[in-house]
């Protein structure tokens, strides 16, 4: 018997509707970088036609829920998402999560959400973001000033340099980019029993806040297998390099087992 019935209506945090005929395999769900919505997977169901289903999530704030309140803990997010991904999987026989820098943090919150639900992931893909086990920097980029905002964001590589250039456009992705970095500079880790599933964490060698040992100690938070790799870049490194992350990527889903769901 299938404990989590289907979704009765589509959702606000995925704009992409369910795959008519996606019942088997895996469905793979990502969670964006500060400032960034859904669109930033856009490329990804076309790139990973071994997956079932790629559903990039849409956080409260921007692009299609531009009008909605921002927010600025973990916690806001994963108790009001952890119920939509059980309804979207339910379907599905495995289920993996992927983030990328802040989406990684959400992404291990919202993986202990779902085994306290009683459906734990069957993989979780961490990117560009320290084991949130460790000390955090002590540095509030979302305190800093104006000015001071848009050079660090510069120097991430992560913003285009026209929008950068561009005061309009500014003044709306600030405000998103404020909330998001709030959200990751006030997160406190709770120490817990670890995850099981296995972890993969990815990251650039370049990336000049996230050192190889800070991708490494993701392996204390999880019993199951553990694997890392260091692609060359930055912080932004996937831009030059999805294809080598999707590879990967791939690569561990199919190491799943055939058939797993929680009962």
């Amino acid at each position: 018997m299938n404990p989590y019935p289907a979704a009765s209506a589509p959702s606000p945090w995925f704009p992409l509707p369910p795959e008519p005929a996606a019942d088997t395999g895996t469905v793979l769900f990502c969670l964006p970088h500060a400032g960034a919505g859904a669109s930033a997977y856009r490329r990804w169901p076309a790139l990973l036609a071994d997956v079932a289903e790629v559903v990039p999530v849409q956080l409260p704030g921007r692009e299609s829920r531009f009008g909605e309140p921002r927010c600025t803990r973990t916690a806001q997010v994963v108790d009001a998402l952890a119920g939509h991904v059980l309804e979207r999987a339910a379907r599905h026989p495995r289920l993996a999560v992927f983030g990328h820098s802040m989406g990684a943090l959400l992404a291990h919150e919202l993986a202990h959400a779902l085994a306290d639900r009683g459906r734990a992931p069957d993989h979780l893909f961490v990117s560009g973001y320290r084991a949130p086990s460790l000390p955090r920097p002590s540095e509030d980029v979302h305190r800093l000033p104006r000015e001071e905002l848009i050079a660090h964001l510069g120097r991430m590589e992560g913003t285009h340099p026209e929008v950068l250039a561009h005061p309009e456009l500014l003044d709306l992705l600030l405000p998103v980019l404020r909330a998001d970095y709030e959200l990751c500079e006030t997160h406190r880790h709770t120490p817990r029993p670890p995850l099981s599933a296995p972890v993969t964490a990815f990251g650039g060698d370049a990336d000049p806040g996230v050192a190889p040992a800070h991708l490494e100690a993701w392996a204390e938070l999880t019993t199951g297998p553990f694997r890392h790799h260091l692609l060359p870049g930055g912080h932004f490194y996937l831009n030059d390099r999805l294809p080598d992350v999707l590879a990967l990527l791939a690569d561990g889903l199919r190491a799943l087992p055939a058939a797993r769901r929680a009962a």
